[in-house]
């Protein structure tokens, strides 16, 4: 008998161990992950670079969002105030994601066995979807030589 007590219980174990080691490298990955807002974003860090400083910067980013709101409050039926709250939320995104830095904390030691994982674990999840789509065509196969006469 095979892994899992049946003829095909080899793929679904070997299924099972890749998205282990998959899931686990990823996960051990992602927790040495440390994000920090940075300073000075796409906008913000155009506009301090220009002398304005960082409380004007900011209040010029929100600024669009805010008269777009005010005027929707006001009137919901003027367009140009769906698009200037949608422009304002555009620059608050594109700020955010701008000033987001990554730091990763590893030893070269741990970088390379989480890297052994997620590939292992990556390899044996494609090594049992072939294996599974070979026997699917063997058992096609079989199937129809059995049929013909």
């Amino acid at each position: 008998m095979k892994p899992g007590g049946t003829k095909g219980g080899d793929i679904l174990f070997i299924w099972g161990l890749g998205i282990f080691l998959l899931g686990f490298g990823a996960y051990l990955f992602l927790d040495s992950v440390r994000v920090v807002a940075g300073h000075g974003g796409v906008i913000s860090g155009f506009m301090r670079g220009r002398g304005m400083g960082g409380t004007l910067s900011n209040t010029l980013i929100f600024t669009p969002f805010f008269l777009g709101i005010g005027v929707l409050f006001y009137d919901s039926k003027k367009k140009w105030a769906w698009w200037l709250t949608g422009l304002g939320i555009v620059f608050i995104i594109l700020e955010i994601i701008s000033r987001t830095r990554f730091h990763v904390n590893l030893k070269v030691s741990h970088m390379l066995l989480l890297l052994l994982m997620m590939a292992g674990g990556t390899g044996l999840i494609l090594r049992s979807y072939l294996q599974s789509k070979s026997s699917d065509k063997l058992e096609q196969n079989e199937k129809n030589k059995k049929e013909a006469p």
